[in-house]
């Protein structure tokens, strides 16, 4: 990657920490909330998967913030955020005053999907724990 690649890269990573990092603290802040709304949407053991999901979003995060194993963590990101979307914003069983926020948000997630692999493919970069351990390599 070229310098400007790599400018690209990091600004694009603290992009998509901007959304990950503030869900994941709004999670532990609110938590019994949140337990409740994972509760509303079925899911098995909520407080569970309010638990595996700050871990995923808060760790994560820090972990594409630094830089760090961000080929791996990019991808497990892209798969819970498709899961979320699925179970979260599931426009095509939504009533139909919410349909068109649902499939917004759907789509969004899509969307945060598709820069989560292009972040998978190209990796961490120069301006990260990953580019500090392949230049000592």
């Amino acid at each position: 990657m070229n310098s400007y690649q790599n400018s690209l890269n990091l600004l694009g990573r603290l992009l998509i920490v901007a959304l990950f990092l503030p869900a994941g603290l709004s999670k532990i802040t609110g938590f019994d909330g949140t337990v409740a709304y994972f509760t509303s949407l079925g899911l098995f053991a909520p407080t569970l998967a309010v638990v595996v999901t700050i871990i995923v979003e808060v760790l994560g995060s820090i972990a594409l913030l630094v830089g760090y194993k961000v080929r791996l963590v990019s991808s497990l990101l892209a798969l819970f955020t498709l899961a979320a979307s699925i179970v979260g914003h599931a426009y095509w069983s939504a009533p139909a005053e919410a349909a068109f926020v649902a499939q917004l948000l759907f789509f969004k997630n899509i969307a945060v999907i598709g820069g989560l692999l292009a972040l998978a493919s190209s990796g961490a970069g120069k301006f990260s724990v990953d580019g500090l351990i392949l230049k000592k390599a």
